[in-house]
Formats: structure tokens, sequence, C-alpha cells
């Protein structure tokens, strides 16, 4: 959504809690003329597969929580606040797979898998193979809680602006122009997916999306002719 869209959007939202508390008698935006929005268009950037490929090198030579960071993302397309908002007691196995329990908007939780590249990144990371629980005792029941995924220096959570500003640096030092944020490595998984075959059903699934029309803003976004229906009904007519 556009910025001004998006603002007017925000403010109106606001009066209309002002109203509803008594604090305000009318909303002032109401009336105003919002820019029109495409529903299917994404105005964040995506990567190339070779742009994808050089960010993960720079991220490897920058250290183990950025390659972590960044191949998690590249290669699950999970948010960045589910990325950060997960624990070392979520990272583990699931019918011979390697998953990652994460917190879906609305607090749902879901389990997605993590391929080799991003798994070796993350181990790597931990200095574990996934197995990290820290034992706690408390009111005399022993139970174990894990420790934010991704941590500082000193311990606490790794904040969403840091790893933005991360993501930014490391995109720079790889050479890539634009406005490049953890969104962009969502919008990359999903078109690079998309130009591998994976369905559409599929994609929606991996990322969580409630409404499958945000998942198609992926797949109109590619602007990929040669994967018109048209040639197929060309092909079958033949």
């Amino acid at each position: 959504m556009p910025s001004d869209a998006r603002n007017l959007a925000a403010l109106s939202s606001f009066y209309r809690y002002a109203i509803a508390d008594g604090v305000a008698a009318l909303n002032p935006v109401a009336a105003v003329t919002r820019p029109a929005v495409d529903a299917d268009h994404s105005s964040t950037q995506g990567l190339t597969r070779d742009q994808a490929k050089a960010l993960l090198a720079a991220a490897r030579v920058d250290g183990p929580r950025s390659h972590a960071l960044v191949a998690l993302l590249t290669f699950t397309g999970i948010r960045v606040g589910e990325a950060l908002g997960a624990r070392t007691t979520d990272y583990g196995h699931d019918a011979g797979h390697r998953t990652l329990t994460i917190r879906r908007k609305g607090g749902k939780s879901a389990k997605v898998a993590i391929p080799a590249p991003a798994a070796l990144a993350l181990n790597e990371y931990l200095g574990t193979s996934g197995a990290d629980l820290v034992p706690v005792i408390g009111h005399g029941t022993a139970h174990t809680v894990g420790l934010p995924l991704f941590i500082t220096s000193t311990g606490k959570p790794w904040q969403r602006s840091e790893a933005f500003r991360t993501v930014q640096r490391l995109a720079y030092t790889a050479g890539i122009e634009g406005r490049i944020s953890p969104h962009s490595l969502r919008h990359t998984f999903a078109t690079i997916a998309l130009d591998t075959g994976t369905s559409l059903h599929a994609l929606q699934d991996s990322m969580g999306h409630a409404d499958p029309r945000t998942t198609r803003r992926y797949d109109r976004a590619r602007n990929n002719l040669t994967r018109s229906a048209s040639y197929d009904v060309a092909r079958a007519l033949a």
C-alpha cells in the first residue's frame, strides 16, 4: 500500500477509535479521497537469484549470526519478526525434517521446514544440533525453556531495527542497489519458489497467508509472460 494511503488509513482508524471513546466528535479525514491502491502490487524490492547468492555470501563473511538470519529468511520465507521471536527450543526435528516452530500473525503457531543450507548456518551460529535446552527449576517443578534464537553479544534478544540495519548493510556490501529489507528476502523466497514450480497453494501454506490473494501478488510481480495460459491453450489445440 502506498505511504499516502497507509497514512490516511491510520489517521482514519485513530479518529474512529477516538470517537468511539468519546474524546472526538468527528473524523476530519473521513471524506478525504484516498489514492487508488493496486491490490496486486507489492512495493517490496525482491532479489534475483544471483543477488540472493551474493547476499548470502556477504552474510557468511560477516559472521555466524548474520549468516544464520539471512539464510533462515531466504530459505524459509518467514517474517523477520517470526525469526526473532523464536527460541532455541523451537528448533528441532519432526518426522525426519529439521524444523522451526514460529508464531504467525495472530499468535498462531506454525512449524516450518528448515532446509539444509539454513540448518547448517543455524547450527554454526548456535553451536548445536538443535537440542540446545536450558533447564529451569521453579516452584518444585523442573521444566525446560529455550533462549531467544537470535541474541546480542550481551545476551539480550536481537531487536528488529538492528536486524533490519544488518540486512541493509549486507546488501550494500554485496553491491545490491535499492531499498533492501528483511521483507525483501521473503519476497525473494516467494518469487524463486514460484519460478521453480512451487504451487500457489503450497506457497500460501509455507508463507502463512490467510488470504490466497496475498500469495498471488508474488506471482503477478514476476510478470513472466512465458507462463501465460495462452500458450497452454495453444499447445492443447495444436
